[in-house]
């Protein structure tokens, strides 16, 4: 399988994040990909592509144009104005408050585009996450290129992100700019499986109003878990998008044999879809020991996760999302990746 790595993966390295009250040092961080490279060398992986650069045209059909402009520049504002350390927004634009892009307090503006307080804005954050956009489009070329499938090695993720709002550790959405670019060069229609812990409640939301992608969530339950304010059964899109998005949410200390079995309950329904391009938001917090989730998947797990996957037999871009254990994060990864290729 072809791995694209966006090289550029630690110029994004908060100082910390808020976390329950208390501010702790950043969960998503630099050191999960350094630990993926590490095993997948030690089984012998060690030639990467380097992402392909498409420009900002694929970002912005799926993101407002104000909000990538903000993203672009905010930390050489932040920095103008006498600031060192991470932006992190302490005010939000919530029912009451209208949202002001334009506001002179860069707090202000940042917390207009932010949702949550646990992703800081550092001086590599557009670099990397702009290259986290073009490691997944390059994945998605590879595909198109006739490769089975291809993975994008990279973060921050993106899956938590709207249209014109970041939070959850995600800035730019990855996973729906290389669905929506599928749609563009030519597909007709894109499944989206998420088998990250936390529910995409942003490429839900993009995806919303849309009956050519079907979005897939299996994920921990919004009345205990983050994002806490989407992810329910009952959200199964609206207008021409409904019945086109699958929510999955299964309560705390889930095993994988109850996540599998949910997988395969809703095959039909995927396969039915006949989507010509599948996209995996890849996430392996589903961990038994992931510090911030509550399934109890093993290592040897994601290696038949990989094989129902393979099972959709459908050209497949994994797109690396969660998953805060470091330790087994490189081994879980690569076997959600091996039990793929060994599904041939």
């Amino acid at each position: 399988m072809r791995v694209i790595l966006n090289t550029n993966y630690a110029s994004h390295n908060g100082a910390g994040e808020v976390h329950h009250g208390e501010l702790v040092p950043c969960f998503e961080n630099p050191t999960r990909i350094d630990s993926i490279l590490q095993t997948f060398k030690a089984y012998g992986v060690t030639e990467y592509q380097t992402p392909e650069d498409f420009g900002l045209e694929p970002i912005l059909a799926v993101h407002d144009s104000d909000y990538v402009d903000f993203l672009q520049h905010i930390w050489q504002e932040w920095q103008a104005a006498g600031n060192t350390v991470d932006l992190i927004p302490y005010i939000w634009s919530a029912s009451g408050l209208p949202a002001n892009h334009n506001h002179p307090s860069l707090n202000a503006r940042a917390g207009t585009y932010a949702f949550s307080s646990d992703s800081p804005i550092t001086a590599g954050t557009w670099e990397s996450t702009y290259w986290a956009a073009q490691s997944a489009l390059t994945a998605l070329q590879q595909v198109n290129q006739g490769q089975r499938a291809a993975f994008s090695l990279s973060r921050p993720p993106g899956h938590h992100a709207h249209a014109g709002l970041y939070g959850g550790y995600c800035y730019l959405n990855s996973t729906a700019i290389a669905a929506q670019a599928a749609l563009t060069q030519g597909a007709s229609k894109v499944c989206v499986l998420d088998v990250d812990y936390h529910h995409g409640n942003g490429t839900q939301d993009i995806f919303y109003p849309r009956s050519d992608v079907l979005t897939v969530s299996l994920h921990g339950h919004p009345d205990t878990n983050f994002p806490y304010f989407l992810g329910y059964d009952t959200e199964i899109g609206t207008g021409d998008g409904e019945g086109y998005n699958i929510n999955i949410p299964l309560p705390d200390g889930t095993a994988f044999s109850t996540w599998s079995k949910q997988l395969h309950d809703i095959s039909d329904r995927i396969h039915a879809f006949g989507a010509d391009v599948l996209i995996v938001a890849l996430g392996v917090d589903t961990f038994e020991g992931d510090p911030i989730s509550k399934f109890t998947f093993t290592t040897a797990d994601y290696l038949t996760m990989g094989q129902q996957i393979a099972a959709f037999n459908l050209p497949t871009v994994f797109i690396m999302e969660g998953g805060y254990d470091v330790g087994p994060i490189g081994e879980n990864v690569y076997n959600v990746l091996a039990g793929f290729e060994l599904a041939k």
